[in-house]
């Protein structure tokens, strides 16, 4: 029997720890898979069944909150399908990032700041053409960008 630390992690070296977010992409990614509602035994067995229950179950439920899923009641279970992909989840990391600082100027800079020249050439050119295609759209009222998110 293989010993297990404090954080249920087993002992023996053979389970490696993952990155953050990794195991919300590889949830999020078997729910994309499916290609409709699937349930949470379905995505724990399409990640090969290594992750108990409850650890699928907690992942969905975060990702629910993050908005990159949707569930609809089956039963006394739930039935969840995606409705964000991979750079849809990191995008909505960096906006709850932004959304915790205080001084989101300071933030946006240095992250500006930071980026290769190539990615500065990106991030120039999406919000040349944010600009464009908002110019009818506009700013709400509440001052955020609408007509501009994920579908």
């Amino acid at each position: 029997m293989k010993k297990r630390d404090a954080a249920g992690a087993e002992a023996a070296g053979s389970a490696r720890r993952r990155g953050q977010g990794e195991l919300e992409a590889q949830v999020l990614a078997a729910v994309r898979a499916a290609g409709g509602p699937v349930t949470a035994g379905l995505v724990r067995e399409r990640l090969g069944g290594g992750l108990a229950y409850t650890t699928v179950i907690t992942i969905l439920t975060r990702l629910h909150a993050k908005g990159a899923v949707a569930r609809e009641r089956a039963g006394r279970s739930f039935e969840w399908t995606a409705v964000a992909d991979e750079a849809g989840l990191a995008a909505l990391r960096m906006r709850r990032v932004l959304d915790g600082e205080g001084d989101r100027e300071a933030v946006l800079t240095r992250f500006f700041t930071t980026l290769q020249a190539s990615d500065e050439r990106l991030l120039r050119d999406l919000l040349a053409r944010a600009g464009e295609d908002g110019e009818d759209e506009g700013d709400g009222a509440d001052g955020e960008r609408h007509g501009t998110g994920e579908d």
